[in-house]
This record gives structure tokens, C-alpha cells and sequence, in this order.
């Protein structure tokens, strides 16, 4: 069977040779990051080989096919795969859209010299979950190690565009530690790179929103609260973490009403945004506002 007919997930699969990559034809909306490179890209599939198998020990069976005519009009059409994942790779030598990189690098936090070679860069990646993978927590896991190797062969900054969000890619290489790369992968902060902490100051309203985007994807809601400046924006990124945390561990869900204690003295109670927050644009989002002891749920 072709690259092409296995990057759709075509279900014919009469002629699937044993150990072809296959894209799981059941996903219909693939998480996805997009990796940004500063000049164009000429990846190839023995390269990237290479790259996984040095990057952790889970990828010693690492399969890549990339159409490599497609490398020479500057475009890239691949798979990357190992163990229960595979990545579709789809690229070109042309910059991101710059509305949504913006969206993705302006509120992020890291150098502003990264930033300007993020804006400057010539050829992006965009990943997109294939595999037979459930969670989407291990996802992201799978799409996030792929920039990493990536950013040994070149990547500069890996976006989240559902996210808002962005981040080095060096620092998902791990070329400079002992630890288990995937294991770091595991306890970034999910604002790191999964769903994104946006500060938004809107006309009219005096304070800060501060609020998450892409947690949905995750099967959590995303969270907003309206902070008097942006001083209180560490208190509310912990915040959110802490309520992530919680519900990832404990397997909780929460609605508008639900109360919940934060911090053995803080309270804290979570309802629908408003006709009047419509800047909040979120179907799955709950805005939290701090109550007294007594007006916990009991």
C-alpha cells in the first residue's frame, strides 16, 4: 500500500506489508503542534531515525518514510512511528500564518530573542497524532518527544495553535540531561505546551482576565478569572495547575456550582461565563471567583 493511501488511513489494507506505518483512520480531530525551523527544511527519514533512536529507548523500532520528491518543491508529506504512535508530518518551506503564530508566541514566556527568530523563521512542521494511543495526556507526550528530536536537527520553537501557547524546542531535546526524556516531558506544566495561560486586558473593564486555552482537548474545561493586574498572574497560573492536577489524579469533573477549597483557606466557586464575558469564546470554559468558608458545597 502506498505512503499516501497509509497517511489517510485508508482501510483497505489488503495489501499492508507486515510492519507498515498506518494512520489510525478513527481519529477524526488529531491533536496536533507545529515546529518552527529558521531556515527550510530538508529533513529525511534516515536522519529523523537516527535522531529517535538516540533520543529514548522506547523508539528502538522507529519506522519514518518521508516522500522525498516532495522535499525538492519545498514541501514535506511523512510518517514517523514506533511502539503504539504515529505521527503524520506534513511541512513546508514557508512561514507559519502569522495571525496564529502570534496568537501562540505573543503571550508565551521566554526570551523576546527567541521570539523574534520564532517570528523570522522560514519552514515549519505541523505534527498530527495518528497512533493507536487513548490518552491524550500520552498524545501530546508522543507529539512533544517528536519536536524534541526535531530540535536537534534544527527546530527553534514548537507551537500549540488550539493552545495559544508555545515553547522552546531545545528544551524538549534533552540533549543536555541524565533524566528520562519522556519522564520530563510528563511533568511539564501543562500551560508549558498542551493548553496555553493567556493574560487578556479588555476595553472597558478594568483588570486582567486570566484564563487557559486547549484543556478541552485534554477532557478538562478550560478555566478563567478576572484578576485585579497582571501581578496576580503566578497566583492564577498555580492555581489552574493545582485544579488540573487535581482532576487528572482524582478523575473528578467539574460543572457551573461546584465549589472547591484550594490551599486549606482559599474557596472557590465556578460558573458559566456571562452574555456580557462573550470575549471569553468558550462553550467548555468555567469562570472561578473566590467565596467565604460558608458558602462552600456541603
Amino acid at each position: 500500500m502506498s505512503l499516501y493511501s497509509r497517511f489517510f488511513g485508508r482501510k483497505d489494507t489488503d495489501d499492508l506489508a507486515d510492519g507498515q506505518l498506518l494512520a489510525n483512520p478513527d481519529i477524526k480531530e488529531p491533536l496536533s503542534l507545529q515546529v518552527l525551523f529558521p531556515e527550510t527544511c530538508r529533513l529525511d527519514a534516515e536522519q529523523l531515525i537516527g535522531a529517535f533512536k538516540s533520543y529514548h529507548r522506547s523508539m528502538s523500532d522507529v519506522q519514518c518514510e518521508i516522500d522525498s520528491d516532495l522535499i525538492h518543491e519545498g514541501k514535506m508529506l511523512g510518517m514517523i512511528g514506533w511502539g503504539k504512535h504515529v505521527i503524520r508530518l506534513v511541512g513546508f518551506d514557508l512561514p507559519y500564518p502569522a495571525a496564529a503564530l502570534e496568537a501562540c508566541v505573543a503571550p508565551s514566556h521566554y526570551t523576546q530573542e527567541l521570539k523574534q527568530r520564532a517570528r523570522s523563521h522560514k519552514a515549519h512542521v505541523i505534527l498530527y497524532y495518528s497512533g493507536q494511543e487513548s490518552s491524550p495526556f500520552e498524545q501530546y507526550i508522543a507529539l512533544a518527544a517528536t519536536a524534541g528530536v526535531m530540535a536537534r536537527l534544527g527546530a527553534i520553537v514548537v507551537l500549540n495553535e488550539s493552545g495559544h501557547t508555545s515553547f522552546p524546542a531545545a528544551a524538549l531535546s534533552d540533549s543536555d540531561s541524565d533524566c528520562d526524556a519522556l519522564d520530563l516531558l510528563r511533568v511539564l506544566p501543562l500551560s508549558m505546551l498542551s493548553c496555553g495561560f493567556v493574560k487578556q486586558e479588555v476595553e472597558g473593564t478594568p483588570g486582567v482576565w486570566m484564563r487557559t486555552y486547549g484543556a478541552p482537548l485534554l477532557g478538562l474545561p478550560d478555566l478563567a478569572a478576572h484578576a485585579t493586574g497582571h501581578q496576580e498572574g503566578q497566583r492564577y497560573l498555580d492555581m489552574f495547575e493545582n485544579i488540573f492536577g487535581y482532576l487528572r489524579e482524582s478523575g473528578a469533573r467539574l460543572a457551573a456550582g461546584h465549589t472547591m477549597q484550594v490551599d486549606g483557606d482559599e474557596y472557590l466557586r465556578f460558573r458559566a461565563a456571562t452574555k456580557e464575558e462573550w470575549f471569553l469564546e468558550s462553550s467548555e470554559l468555567l469562570v472561578i471567583e473566590t467565596i467565604g468558608a460558608n458558602e462552600i458545597n456541603r
